[in-house]
């Protein structure tokens, strides 16, 4: 589909996703919701895909739904809001944990405001950097709404119960030392975006499988019982194993290990992670 409101650049197995609506302070209309739906899609098929970095453009992260634009068309928010069960994520929430069923990890970089829907969205991410002077909140309430686009699957993960309870009931605005301190964020860096670029190379030499299963085993196993978490973790063991990329991971390691730079490149992601 055609792009309006989200940009994809991929560079060296780096995928760039940016939100790109900055005179409405990236606010999320319809169309958006569709183009990052559609990201989310795209990205999870391309295999050569090592890493995602998703941003704000022009300072600011998001400034939430764009609820004017939303409200005044009743199919719009039909579109929404509807499923065909109840369990299952409708588009407003895949826009938020279709970053966490990506197998690959997904690193959020906030700029200027992070407000309602936009910080369901970076609550979607593996990892959050912030720049010092950012602003975050889970904002629904103060429109009188009920945080529903699937961030709280994060945030019980980040955050006690009590502390859950008492952002999304007073929307209080959190500066970015706040957000470290309650546990909302990973790292304030002066430069996200360098500090994330950072860190993709850090990721990036290392094993695209093992990436995907470690993502999948924490995500699944984080709240799962203990005889699943066993589970998970021995069949996932098999299936690296018996993939190409350990081997190559291991040579890697043997090589650095020496002090020799490292010359063995990792294939694409198996499929099925």
């Amino acid at each position: 589909m055609r792009r309006e409101f989200v940009q994809l650049e991929i560079e060296k197995g780096v995928a760039y996703v940016t939100l790109t609506r900055p005179d409405k302070y990236n606010a999320i209309n319809y169309q958006m919701f569709k183009e990052i739906d559609s990201v989310i899609s795209e990205l999870k098929k391309d295999r050569a895909v090592k890493l995602v970095i998703l941003s704000g453009a022009e300072g600011n992260f998001s400034s939430g739904l764009d609820v004017k634009s939303v409200m005044n068309s009743p199919l719009q928010a039909v579109g929404l809001l509807f499923k065909w069960l109840p369990g299952n994520a409708n588009l407003a929430q895949r826009v938020s944990c279709g970053w966490r069923a990506l197998p690959i990890p997904v690193i959020a970089v906030i700029e200027g405001c992070c407000f309602g829907g936009g910080m369901q969205i970076a609550l979607g991410a593996d990892i959050r950097l912030v720049s010092p002077e950012a602003k975050l909140s889970i904002m629904e309430a103060k429109w009188g709404l009920v945080p529903d686009m699937a961030g709280l699957i994060s945030l019980r993960e980040l955050v006690g119960k009590d502390r859950a309870m008492l952002l999304t009931m007073t929307a209080k605005v959190l500066s970015a030392q706040e957000s470290l301190e309650v546990g909302l964020v990973t790292e304030v860096a002066q430069s996200p975006m360098a500090r994330a670029k950072e860190l993709a190379e850090e990721i990036s030499c290392t094993s695209p499988d093992a990436n995907a299963a470690i993502k999948m085993s924490i995500n699944k196993s984080w709240t799962a019982s203990v005889r699943q978490l066993l589970s998970r973790e021995s069949i996932s063991q098999i299936r690296l194993l018996m993939g190409k990329n350990r081997v190559i991971a291991a040579k890697r390691n043997s090589q650095d290990a020496k002090g020799v730079e490292p010359k063995s490149e990792y294939r694409v992601r198996q499929s099925g992670w």
